[in-house]
C-alpha cells in the first residue's frame, strides 16, 4: 500500500476511535445523571452479560476472518462461513432467552431488559462479519463508518430526549435497539457498495467445521477474556444491587478512558518487538526507556485521577458518583501502571511466539479475579471489586516477570513500582495540606516531578533518546 493511502487509513482510524469515545462518553454521561442508580445499574448488568455473551458466541472466529480476507484465502466462502455463524448462534442464544421467559414468565426486570437491549445487540453481532472483513481488505474508512454509526445515532436521539426532558428507561431502550438496527442496516448497505465481495449464503459444512477447528485455540482466550472484562460487574449487579452496580460501573468507565494512551501505544509496539525479535537485537537500552516512560505517564494518570475524583465528578453528577467512588477508583486507579507494565511484557512475550504461556497467564489472571470477586463483594462491595481486579493485575505481573528469560530485562519491574510509589507519596501529601482546594492539581504535579527527579525516573533528554528507536524509519 502506497504512503498516501496509508496515511489515509490510519486518519480514517484514528477519527473512527476518537468519535467513538467522544459519542460514547456524552451517552455514558447522559444516562449515568438523567437516571436513577437503579435504573442505570439494570441497563449496565443487561449490557455486560450481551457484551460477554456475544463475544463468547464468535468464538475467536472474527480474528481468524480477517486473517484470511487479508490472506485472500476464498473471500467469498470465508465471509459466508462466518455469517452464517453469526445467524445460526445468534438466532439460537435470542430463542434460548425467549424460552426462558416464556417458561418462567414472573422474571426480574434485568431479565425483559436483555430481552429487548437484546434485539439491538443481535443486530450488532449480526453486523461483525462485515467490520472484520472491512478490517481485512484495508478499507478502513468503510470500517470507520460501520464503527460510529451505532454510538452516533444513540448520542443525537439521547441528547434530544434529555433536552426535551423525555428521559426514561424505556425511551432509552427504543434508542438503543434503533442505533443498533440502523448499524446494521446503513452497515450492510455500505459494504454491498464499498466491499467488492458479492455476499452469498453457501453452507459447507465440513468447511464450517474445519473453520471451527482452526479457531478452536482462540475460543480459551475469548472466554476468559469475555469473562474478565464483565464478570464483577455482573457479580456485584446480582449479589449487591442495580445501585451499587451503577456506581462501580461510573467508576469503572473512568478508569477504562484513562487507559487510552495505553490503547493509542500498545498497537504500535507490535511491530517494532516482532523485528527487534526477529533480528535478534531486543535493544535493551531503549527498551528500558520505553517501560520508564510509560511508567511515568502512569503514575501521572493515577495522580490526577484521584486528586481531581471527588469534587470534579460530584460537580458534574450533582453528587452522585463523586465521594461515593474515591476508594474504589483509588483501587482500580492503581492497575493502571500494572497495565502498562502487563502490555510491555505480554507484547515481548507475543512477538516470542510465547502463546501457551499468554493463555496461562490469562487463566492465572481470571482465577485470581473471580476467587476475589467471589471473596470480597460480598464483604467489601465495591471496594471489595476494586481490590479483586487489582489482586489479579499484581498476579499477572508476577507471572509474567517469572516467565522472563530476558536477564537484562529482570528488573523491569522497578520503574513501575518506583513511580507508583513516588504518586501515591505526592497525592498523599497534597490531600492532608491541601484536601480538595484547585492548588492540589499545580502542588501535586509539582511535588510528582520532584520525587521523580530524586528517585532518577526524570533524566535529560530521555524523551528523545526514547522516540529515536521506535520513530526512526
Amino acid at each position: 500500500m502506497s504512503k498516501p493511502g496509508h496515511l489515509k487509513n490510519f486518519s480514517a482510524n484514528a477519527a473512527a476511535l476518537v468519535a467513538n469515545n467522544v459519542f460514547g462518553l456524552v451517552i455514558f454521561y447522559v444516562l449515568s445523571t438523567g437516571l436513577s442508580k437503579d435504573s442505570f445499574g439494570k441497563l449496565n448488568l443487561a449490557l455486560a452479560i450481551l457484551l460477554a455473551a456475544f463475544n463468547i458466541l464468535s468464538c475467536g472466529i472474527d480474528q481468524l476472518i480477517v486473517k484470511k480476507i487479508a490472506a485472500d484465502d476464498d473471500r467469498q466462502a470465508a465471509l459466508s462461513l462466518y455469517i452464517i455463524h453469526t445467524i445460526i448462534t445468534g438466532l439460537l442464544f435470542y430463542g434460548l432467552l425467549l424460552i426462558g421467559y416464556a417458561l418462567f414468565p414472573d422474571v426480574p426486570a434485568v431479565y425483559k431488559l436483555l430481552l429487548l437491549i437484546g434485539i439491538g445487540k443481535l443486530m450488532i453481532y449480526f453486523s461483525t462479519p462485515y467490520k472484520q472483513a472491512a478490517n481485512g481488505l484495508e478499507l478502513f474508512k468503510l470500517m470507520a463508518w460501520l464503527s460510529v454509526i451505532s454510538n452516533f445515532v444513540r448520542c443525537a436521539l439521547l441528547l434530544i430526549c434529555f433536552v426535551l426532558h423525555r428521559f426514561d428507561l424505556t425511551t432509552i431502550v427504543i434508542v438503543f435497539i434503533a442505533g443498533d438496527v440502523l448499524e446494521f442496516l446503513i452497515g450492510l448497505i455500505l459494504f454491498k457498495r464499498s466491499a467488492g465481495i458479492d455476499i452469498k449464503l453457501k453452507w459447507n459444512k465440513p468447511a464450517y467445521f474445519s473453520l471451527v477447528k482452526e479457531a478452536l485455540p482462540q475460543i480459551g482466550v475469548v472466554i476468559i477474556t469475555s469473562s474478565l472484562a464483565r464478570f464483577d460487574w455482573i457479580f456485584i449487579g446480582f449479589m449487591l444491587s442495580a445501585a451499587k452496580l451503577a456506581e462501580y460501573s461510573f467508576a469503572y468507565k473512568v478508569f477504562e478512558i484513562a487507559l487510552l494512551p495505553l490503547s493509542a501505544i500498545a498497537p504500535l509496539l507490535i511491530p517494532r518487538f516482532t523485528k527487534m525479535v526477529k533480528g535478534g537485537d531486543l535493544n535493551i537500552g531503549g527498551l528500558k526507556l520505553l517501560i520508564g516512560t510509560e511508567a511515568i505517564i502512569a503514575g501521572l494518570s493515577v495522580l490526577l485521577i484521584n486528586i481531581c475524583w471527588s469534587p470534579v465528578v460530584d460537580w458534574i453528577t450533582h453528587g452522585k458518583y463523586g465521594a461515593v467512588n474515591a476508594h474504589v477508583v483509588f483501587f482500580l486507579s492503581l492497575c493502571l501502571p500494572l497495565l502498562y507494565l502487563e502490555n510491555f511484557l505480554w507484547t515481548m512475550f507475543f512477538a516470542q511466539g510465547r502463546l501457551k504461556m499468554i493463555l496461562h497467564a490469562f487463566i492465572l489472571t481470571l482465577a485470581v479475579n473471580v476467587a476475589g470477586d467471589v471473596i470480597l463483594i460480598p464483604l467489601y462491595q465495591n471496594e471489595g471489586a476494586a481490590v479483586a481486579f487489582l489482586l489479579a493485575c499484581v498476579a499477572q505481573v508476577i507471572y509474567y516477570l517469572a516467565k522472563n528469560e530476558v536477564a537484562d530485562l529482570s528488573r523491569v519491574w522497578l520503574p513501575t513500582v518506583i513511580c507508583t510509589t513516588c504518586t501515591v507519596v505526592a497525592g498523599g501529601l497534597t490531600h492532608i495540606f491541601l484536601n480538595y482546594n484547585w492548588l492540589a492539581i499545580p502542588v501535586s504535579i509539582g511535588c510528582y516531578g520532584v520525587l521523580l527527579l530524586i528517585t532518577g525516573q526524570i533524566k535529560q533528554d530521555s524523551l528523545r533518546d526514547l522516540l529515536s528507536p521506535y520513530t526512526s524509519s
